[in-house]
């Protein structure tokens, strides 16, 4: 289902509601005033973009360069143009903060915030996504506007921005939940991974340790993974066998 937010016709072409709005809500200042032009909400998608480093989970961020929340830090987003649709939107900030697109991506709508004054200039209406990506599919860097990205551990970030803050406590609340009873850990590791990997995905999701023989146990029993015929060196241990994701276990 998709969803446009119109530029109104009675702003002026130099001026326009829609390139403020966005200039604004990617961290850039907008034209005095613009914000205030609104006769109508702003329909704007915010994109949690999440990936597992070095056995942490982490969020990637963007750091505003002006009012309101001037210093802070936030997610990427902005508003959603008049001929896409949401997912398109925001497939488009993902594009421009990551680099990375297509089906290698995992993008799910998470939940519409629309508290009426979650944003001090207007009224904004955002849809949330998060999408999970492989170690080594983030690359932080500063936008050619000026814009600085980085990751964090999500469970320790810096203050937030707007209810940033709030939306990243419900995305981890649903992907914690969607663990349980589904397959999306395996959007965070490669095609061939190890148990210890796969198990490392799973305790930075739940933000705990897991018992390793009871994790194994449980996950060999399921039958989600299979083993494959290659190995991989870790450290100065044994090869360690190397397994990929059954799609006929979620059949």
């Amino acid at each position: 289902m998709a969803m446009t937010a119109d530029t109104p016709r009675d702003i002026p072409e130099d001026i326009s509601e829609s390139t403020a709005r966005t200039r604004a809500l990617h961290g850039v200042a907008p034209a005095p005033g613009a914000f205030e032009r609104a006769d109508r909400p702003a329909v704007t998608v915010d994109v949690v973009i999440l990936t597992v480093r070095s056995g942490h989970l982490e969020v990637l961020l963007v750091r505003r360069d002006h009012a309101p929340f001037a210093g802070m830090w936030g997610f990427p987003g902005g508003l959603v143009r008049p001929d896409e649709s949401l997912e398109e939107a925001a497939l488009r900030e993902l594009r421009q903060e990551t680099g990375a697109s297509g089906p290698d991506v995992y993008l799910e709508q998470l939940y519409t915030f629309g508290e009426p004054r979650r944003d001090p200039r207007t009224r904004v209406i955002t849809v949330v996504y998060y999408a999970l990506e492989r170690p080594g599919q983030i690359h932080t860097h500063t936008a050619d506007n000026g814009v600085e990205a980085q990751l964090f551990p999500a469970y320790d970030t810096p203050p937030l921005a707007f209810d940033h803050g709030d939306i990243l406590r419900y995305t981890l609340q649903r992907l914690r939940g969607k663990l349980e009873y589904t397959t999306i850990g395996f959007q965070l590791l490669p095609p061939e991974f190890t148990l210890s990997e796969l198990q490392e995905v799973y305790e930075a999701i739940l933000n705990r340790p897991l018992d390793k023989r009871n994790f194994r146990k449980k996950l060999l029993l399921t039958r989600i993974v299979e083993p494959t015929q290659r190995m991989k060196m870790v450290g100065q241990h044994r090869p360690a066998r190397l397994y990929r994701f059954n799609p006929k276990a979620s059949a």
